[in-house]
């Protein structure tokens, strides 16, 4: 190759190798001569140029960089490596360099041999080294050396399928070498018909705007809402578009080349050089390149780079510095995301999530506002609920029996009086309403996002993205590929059958290893839960213990907070073991692709985790204050412990107060501190771990180059961590809003900053995650509209059976003596003979409230101790339990048919993207119509003027290139490859 520079004069210098040794020479001693030579030409250049200085170019300044890897380097000898210690262009250097390579790739050769039987029969390391850890002094040993001669084995494939390679030893990184990846023009046209890309062609028409009713408000509202648009193209609707089509050689006029270096953006350059590296194999037993050469640590990195620097005071501009002004910056919380950009810069796969996000949270406004109005015609109703007037009025004088046995004593039930008031916020008629409208939000949510990605979909030209081109990048996956090598080593030994894939037999052990520790898993959320029990029973009794009024006045306060506080500490810790359990279990199974491995990935760590976070919610839901029994005849855990019952005001207070710590706590630490500070803790210890001693106040006040610079940011891990912690947070909004209205308002607020704090994460924090084609967000789709369902039947069981709703109203309308709530208190409380108490049960204080104590009040529907069946349960108990189950029933019916009506009544697809859709269908074919007519028309001139009628595919393509004479010199360039 031929490079020409152009200063006062012009300077030709000849890269290629030229004498018959060095065109013979292997790969990486071609490199020695290439990188050699180099030197040289940089002796003859003034200075480099500003892109090469930035680390975004080749050494050349003209090329790309559109992909790095990175590997630990072993420097023997105090200083440069042996490699770079030959680059010098002369004679005597080269000869030596020869004669060295020569004999160290024999020497690599005969190790590598010796161990390959040993290499077969382990597999790859799933562990990637971070940063180098050799230094001066060391020699190569032979698992350093053997990892040296892969990377020289793969790299020489790597040129052989067209890439560009550039190796920099001696940067500022000290014992970290790079390979920058340079993909030329002909490769990316290869590579992207075989992707079957889709490309914007010459051809543009316009978008006509409909001139109905809702058209002309739509403008209005997007004029009025132009403040909140972030500052770039993106947001302003064009009417112009381009018609896309798959890219193919054969048809590059067709395509705008007028400038090819723009025409493959950089995410598409990255995403097709990521696809190279995938599929580049290097030996027979190590068969899936890059990611099994990282698994086994023969590179330590690969990533593509950002493309450019974020300060503002760099005069160079990039859609990186572009996002995080418009889009990473908390100041812009405001608007609108740029999504267009976010997808050109980052992909359609994180894309789509960002899209959703935004979504959700405009979603959660209407939430918001209506969860408010509940809360707040709660507040202005508390002082005319009957009920808690009742419970407060000062002449109340109903004692009620001890909460716990012994220690505690008889109680009045006036002091509830806080409780029941606060309990009426959350429990009033609204919260049915607020029930059934968020059962409806989560349904008109998931239609709007239907229609949203639709809409995506046309605007990034992925109608017609289908499975069969995805299944083009879904790989199998390098512990599969192994694991099919294992089995066919040693069915060769038996039956002499090449096997070729997994079977069930084979991947029985890890599904029962997978069941076993699911169960376990979960029987292990269900013991912590249990233990939080005993330790509120506990606590209760040691705190009605104690000799200080005010500690015993606010026992309840006290012990349901530390409790909740507990479940969160628990909850956050189990969280990051369970995902890593998640993991482990999901590679056991040796997944074929990595599309299966993600979704089992996420179906594993779901189920975990929404145990994990909504089992201590559902025991106070549904099951605390009912597994009791009475006065007399209580339930014990041990024999020592009592079931702990709810207060008068029942357990939708302690239930909406174990929501709130739980969500607020989970968004505030793990979703927010955990996101800012571990990227920048793991980042810190890169720094530490890459012999920063020094380099952290020298070598780091010089600028260092992009790719060195990307090389300290966090890898990439995917979006599952995103996605996950939104859908337990839509789990806490729509499962359990019947106790706590105000949940929308937190997501709101949580999603303004965790949308800003994404953005910041993902433009400055982690290295720039190769651009991922997606038409949907996949199996988080499914989970939302689980949950969804599931939603409706929990708030229908909270409503039914853990407010006072029902025993309210079935007392109003069946036994209110005038048809109000008076007396309604006085309803629901059961008598007990306090001398039916057990043995050792009764309480140690019976003069506690100043007098003695013959009937106490308990709440429950059981018949008088005067009665002929003391303490049996009652008719009243019956007739609310059905009520009960048909209100149920009821709500679910009618919540789901609503459901379904908003399905049908929404359209998946807009009528506008519809006819758009159908409208480029029209204009494709007339496109190769037309086309077909040119190529007619000249065949028809050339028999006219004598000339011979060709029909051959390639005689065609000359003839073709008679009316595109530019377009036929790209066809012929791409096709020698």
């Amino acid at each position: 190759m031929d490079w020409r520079m152009t200063e006062d004069a012009e300077v030709e210098v000849n890269l290629s190798p030229t004498s018959e040794t060095e065109q013979q020479a292997p790969h990486f001693l071609r490199d020695v001569i290439f990188h050699g030579k180099f030197k040289l030409l940089k002796a003859l250049t003034p200075e480099e140029t500003s892109h090469s200085q930035q680390g975004l170019y080749l050494q050349d300044g003209q090329r790309r960089i559109d992909y790095v890897l990175t590997y630990n380097v072993k420097k023997p000898g105090g200083g440069r490596s042996m490699r770079h210690s030959t680059y010098l262009l002369t004679e005597n250097a080269v000869a030596r360099s020869l004669r060295r390579s020569h004999h160290k790739r024999d020497k690599r050769a005969r190790l590598h041999q010796a161990q390959k039987a040993k290499a077969q029969l382990s597999p790859p390391s799933p562990t990637v080294a971070d940063v180098e850890l050799g230094c001066a002094g060391e020699t190569l040993n032979g698992h350093e050396d053997h990892k040296a001669f892969r990377r020289e084995e793969f790299e020489a494939k790597l040129r052989d399928m067209g890439l560009v390679l550039e190796k920099d030893e001696d940067g500022k990184i000290p014992g970290l070498g790079f390979v920058k990846i340079h993909a030329p023009w002909n490769v990316l046209c290869r590579e992207a018909e075989f992707m079957k890309l889709k490309m914007p062609t010459k051809k543009v028409y316009e978008v006509k705007q409909s001139s109905s009713v809702v058209e002309k408000i739509s403008s209005l509202v997007s004029k009025a809402l132009e403040p909140l648009h972030p500052h770039v193209e993106e947001h302003r609707p064009k009417n112009i578009k381009h018609l896309s089509h798959t890219f193919t050689r054969e048809k590059l006029h067709l395509f705008d080349l007028s400038d090819k270096d723009s025409f493959f953006d950089s995410k598409t350059r990255s995403s097709i050089v990521f696809e190279i590296l995938k599929r580049t194999t290097c030996t027979a037993k190590y068969s899936m390149g890059i990611t099994s050469l990282l698994g086994s640590g023969v590179y330590t990195a690969a990533y593509p780079l950002h493309d450019g620097n974020i300060n503002k005071e760099s005069p160079e501009s990039s859609d990186r510095k572009l996002l995080y002004e418009e889009w990473a910056n908390y100041g812009v919380f405001y608007k609108y995301q740029p999504i267009g950009l976010v997808r050109k810069y980052f992909g359609e796969k994180i894309g789509l999530y960002f899209a959703w996000l935004g979504l959700y949270t405009q979603m959660l406004i209407p939430a918001s506002l209506v969860g408010v109005i509940v809360f707040l015609y709660g507040c202005a109703t508390v002082d005319d609920n009957i009920p808690s007037m009742e419970i407060c009025h000062p002449r109340n004088n109903i004692t009620m029996c001890p909460l716990c046995d012994k220690v505690c004593s008889y109680w009045r039930l006036s002091t509830a009086c806080g409780t029941a008031r606060a309990s009426h916020l959350f429990d009033n008629p609204a919260t049915v309403f607020f029930s059934i409208f968020m059962a409806l939000w989560a349904a008109m949510f998931m239609e709007q996002w239907k229609r949203r990605q639709m809409r995506l979909n046309y605007e990034w030209d992925l109608t017609g993205f289908e499975d069969e081109e995805e299944a083009l990048k879904d790989h199998p996956r390098a512990e599969y590929e192994f694991k099919v090598m294992q089995k066919s080593m040693s069915k060769d030994k038996k039956t002499k059958h090449k096997v070729e894939k997994l079977t069930f037999r084979d991947r029985l052990p890890a599904y029962m290893t997978t069941v076993v520790m699911m169960l376990l898993m979960i029987g292990v959320t269900f013991a912590i839960v249990f233990g939080v029990i005993l330790y509120r029973i506990s606590t209760k009794a040691a705190l009605h213990m104690s000799s200080n009024p005010v500690t015993r006045s606010h026992v309840q306060l006290t012990v349901k907070t530390t409790a909740a506080i507990i479940n969160l500490v628990v909850i956050l810790i189990l969280d990051e073991v369970y995902g890593a359990v998640a993991r482990w279990l999901t590679v056991l199974e040796v997944p074929k692709t990595d599309k299966s491995f993600e979704e089992r990935l996420i179906f594993k760590t779901f189920i975990l985790k929404f145990f994990n976070a909504f089992t201590p919610i559902i025991y106070i839901a549904f099951f605390r204050g009912r597994l009791v029994g009475r006065p007399g005849s209580y339930w014990y855990v041990f024999e020592s412990y009592r079931m702990e019952e709810c207060t008068h005001g029942g357990c939708l207070m302690e239930l909406c107060i174990q929501l709130s710590i739980t969500m607020l706590g989970k968004q505030l630490i793990q979703n927010n501190l955990f996101e800012i500070g571990v990227p920048k803790l793991k980042k810190l210890i890169r720094y530490i771990r890459s012999k920063q001693g020094g380099f952290q106040e020298e070598e780091r006040k010089k600028k260092l180059l992009r790719y060195e610079t990307d090389h300290f940011l966090e890898p990439f891990a995917g979006l599952t961590p995103e996605y996950m912690e939104m859908i337990i947070q839509f789990g806490f909004v729509t499962l359990f809003v019947a106790s706590f209205p105000l949940a929308p308002l937190f997501a709101l607020l949580n999603n303004i900053i965790e949308i800003r704090l994404d953005a910041k994460k993902f433009v400055t924090e982690l290295r720039r995650p190769v651009a991922a084609r997606a038409k949907d967000i996949g199996i988080w789709y499914d989970i939302l509209r689980g949950v969804a369902k599931v939603a409706v039947i929990i708030n229908a069981f909270v409503i039914s059976f853990t407010s006072d709703f029902i025993p309210r109203m079935v007392y109003q309308y069946m036994y209110s003596p005038d048809g109000s709530m008076h007396g309604f208190v006085n309803h629901t409380m059961s008598y007990f003979n306090v001398s039916h108490f057990q043995d050792g049960k009764e309480p140690m204080e019976p003069l506690y409230l100043g007098y003695p104590v013959e009937i106490c009040r308990y709440k429950d529907y059981r018949e008088p101790p005067w009665s002929l069946t003391p303490y049996e349960i009652s008719k009243e108990f019956w007739t609310v339990l059905a009520v009960r189950l048909a209100f149920v029933i009821v709500f679910q019916n009618v919540v789901l048919l609503m459901n379904d009506v908003v399905d049908w009544l929404i359209p998946d697809i807009p009528k506008d993207i519809s006819l758009q859709i159908h409208k480029e269908k029209i204009l494709l074919v007339e496109l190769f119509m037309k086309e077909e007519r040119v190529k007619s028309h000249i065949l028809e001139s050339r028999v006219s003027a004598g000339g011979p009628a060709f029909c051959s595919r390639s005689n065609n393509n000359n003839n073709y290139t008679t009316a595109h004479p530019r377009s036929s010199l790209h066809t012929n360039s791409t096709k020698s490859f």
